[in-house]
């Protein structure tokens, strides 16, 4: 990252890593379940220097602060107030919106609600959508839920590259730079992951609902990238996707699970062209400001 923005929300920190901070455009991206924003180092670099990306630590994760209320906090409601916070602090009236596993669901609940939607000119969603694998959402919540400890920063590695395989990473140093960014080093000399391990207990918590219907409320240009062999994703589930949404782009992305890390020129070329299509991009006076917003919404009540 080029430069760290720490965002305070409540009593938590939120910190969000900042690739080419000059640039005259602007993408959010955000990570999942149990990632942090330095995932998206690759997209950053390959999308060049006319964007700038912020990607946030979701709390819990990488360098934002744990939360003493993980009942309460660790939850899309939550998440959804972080990510409004991250909007404002930046002084962002509408952006694109990149989202890997949760943090796709998370722009799609954001683009499905009435107050929120203005704030997301486009969403691409990374191997996720409103219809999920179940088993495959219990093996993350049974596997992320336990408390990780590795005597070796080895064993640490490795155990990286048999959970995130699916990433699609082809080279051992990516592998090396991954397991640096995801260590934590315990009082005992011994590793850890870099995240809460409370942090599934949003699988406990957290309120079902039906996606399907936020689904079909989202109005904005939207992009989805599935992993050829996405567990969680399933192609008919996707297919669905499609047919509710015919203006929806779709990329498969060949040799990879859950997720593609969106690191490769394959797939960051249509999704710069996807985001270039749809960004105001253009000059920040070409979206309404939000005062003009809430002008027009008091002109129409009188």
């Amino acid at each position: 990252m080029d430069a760290i923005t720490i965002v305070p929300v409540g009593s938590l920190d939120i910190a969000v890593r900042v690739w080419h901070p000059n640039a005259p455009r602007t993408v959010i991206a955000w990570h999942g379940l149990a990632r942090h924003g330095g995932d998206f180092e690759q997209l950053a670099r390959q999308l060049g220097p006319k964007w700038r990306v912020l990607a946030p630590d979701i709390p819990g994760r990488g360098l934002s602060s744990w939360s003493f209320y993980p009942a309460q906090e660790y939850l899309y409601a939550h998440y959804m107030k972080v990510a409004l916070a991250v909007l404002d602090h930046f002084q962002l009236d509408s952006v694109p919106w990149v989202g890997t596993s949760m943090g796709g669901l998370l722009g799609m609940l954001l683009a499905a609600d009435s107050e929120a939607a203005p704030r997301l000119q486009s969403l691409v969603l990374n191997d996720v959508g409103p219809e999920l694998d179940p088993q495959a959402l219990t093996q993350m919540a049974t596997y992320f839920g336990i408390f990780k400890r590795f005597s070796t920063f080895h064993e640490l590695k490795d155990a990286l590259k048999a959970n995130y395989q699916g990433f699609g990473i082809q080279h051992e140093s990516e592998w090396d730079a991954m397991a640096v960014s995801s260590a934590r080093r315990l009082p005992d000399g011994a590793w850890s992951f870099h995240y809460d391990p409370r942090i599934a207990a949003q699988f406990i918590h957290d309120t079902p609902r039906d996606m399907w219907a936020d689904w079909v409320q989202i109005r904005c240009p939207m992009m989805l990238i599935r992993g050829e062999h996405s567990p969680l994703l399933r192609p008919e589930s996707m297919e669905k996707m499609r047919q509710t949404q015919p203006e929806m782009k779709i990329l498969e992305a060949p040799g990879c699970g859950h997720a593609p890390m969106l690191n490769v020129e394959s797939q960051v070329t249509p999704l710069r062209h996807f985001l270039e299509r749809h960004s105001a991009g253009h000059t920040p006076s070409a979206t309404p400001s939000l005062w003009q917003r809430w002008i027009e919404r008091v002109k129409r009540r009188i």
